[in-house]
């Protein structure tokens, strides 16, 4: 009988780790592991020998960044998508690119299920889970979540580990659950569960506390075209390179920390700080050119329909036909929305203090109240005589009362 395989959505963190050695003793199969590099930083060829010392049969790398940020974050920045108006959904969107590379080398290797490492209570578990069951259509590709079907914590984890001979950092410190890519860093944990304390400083890497951030103010011009950024300060930068560098320079400036109490999918309240200089930088200055150059209606409908969006990406409905439909409605706002952005980093702050488009809507003549006025004054009058027509005509038949 041929050897049952399963493919494990490997970090080189404890629960993926310890997952190895229990999917094989619990299943009785083989496990390849696949790592997939969103731009974590982590030491790959350390994480792959990891894996194969802790058992598994196969270990594969694969360099997800430039699709994560083309394919996954980009038209989710052109939707102006934020969860519950603060959260960049960097892990929500780094969930279906994982998805599709197990069930991609779940076909090639022929196993029959895949696995992941979230628990039964997260958000992730559904974003895996919905994305697994659509990308595999009629295939019989079963899912495997150790952490929801083992019920164990964090002080058992490290013991089995122990037992087996896997190593376990030491906890040293406060006690944090990180998780990053490109797009953003999120903590939650133990050290962060009570709301009415303070982050404490050592949850944060990427960037410095307000203190320790330059006297003087940075500026920075992001230029677009059609809603995608692709310049700073004139210099054309890939996707990849340009969030890198926004990342590195807001961080200096303490720019991109979130403290939010979320609604989980699930339906638990939770508590997340999040670290996300480019995704906070890059939404400032495309909502800035956007009011530039779309109407006052294109806004507000778009606005609705963002936070639509966001809902779905961050629910784990990714590849979902609602989504595709409303990003084709996203990309057709998109089609003037080209310009630069001035924005001022200073003391934690990220504020727009530039604008310029040629296809902006912004009319000096119109605006202006000194020399250059081409406003028709005169027109001013009908206009509001036309306007308050229906509310002159109701107060006449029915008059107004408190």
């Amino acid at each position: 009988m041929d050897t049952r395989k399963v493919v494990l959505a490997y970090s080189g963190g404890l629960d993926t780790s310890v997952a190895i050695p229990w999917i094989k003793e619990n299943y009785e199969a083989e496990v390849i592991a696949l790592t997939i590099d969103l731009g974590e930083g982590k030491n790959l060829p350390e994480i792959r020998n990891k894996a194969l010392k802790t058992g598994a049969s196969a270990a594969f790398i694969v360099d997800g960044r430039d699709s994560f940020i083309s394919d996954f974050v980009f038209p989710t920045l052109q939707a102006g998508a934020m969860y519950e108006g603060v959260y960049p959904l960097a892990t929500a969107l780094g969930r279906p690119l994982i998805a599709k590379h197990l069930v991609d080398v779940a076909v090639r290797e022929g196993a029959y299920a895949v696995a992941h490492g979230s628990t039964g209570k997260g958000n992730d578990q559904v974003r895996f889970d919905v994305s697994i069951m659509v990308l595999a259509g009629s295939r019989k590709l079963e899912i495997i979540a150790p952490a929801r079907e083992w019920d164990m914590n964090r002080e058992t984890e490290r013991e089995y580990a122990r037992k087996r001979d896997i190593p376990v950092p030491e906890k040293k410190g406060r006690v944090f659950s990180v998780d990053e890519n490109l797009w953003g860093r999120s903590i939650e944990g133990e050290d962060l569960e009570n709301p009415w304390d303070e982050p404490p400083e050592d949850a944060f890497a990427w960037t410095k506390p307000v203190a320790q951030t330059p006297d003087s103010p940075l500026f920075i011009e992001v230029s677009f075209e059609r809603g995608l950024p692709v310049a700073l300060d004139g210099e054309e930068l890939g996707g990849v390179a340009l969030i890198q560098q926004l990342n590195r320079s807001g961080g200096e400036q303490g720019v991109g920390r979130i403290d939010h109490l979320e609604n989980r999918h699930v339906g638990i309240k939770s508590r997340e700080v999040y670290e996300a200089p480019a995704a906070v930088m890059l939404h400032t200055a495309h909502r800035a050119l956007e009011a530039m150059v779309l109407t006052r209606e294109q806004l507000r409908i778009k606005e609705r329909l963002s936070q639509e969006y966001a809902d779905i990406v961050y629910n784990g409905l990714w590849y979902s036909a609602l989504r595709q439909d409303l990003n084709a409605y996203f990309q057709s706002t998109q089609r003037f929305v080209s310009g630069a952005i001035r924005l001022k980093l200073h003391k934690g702050n990220c504020t727009v203090v530039g604008r310029r488009s040629p296809y902006s809507l912004y009319s000096f003549g119109l605006a202006t109240y000194g020399k250059g006025d081409s406003f028709d004054h005169r027109a001013a009058k009908g206009f509001i005589n036309i306007f308050g027509l229906p509310v002159k005509n109701q107060a006449e038949k029915q008059p107004y009362q408190e």
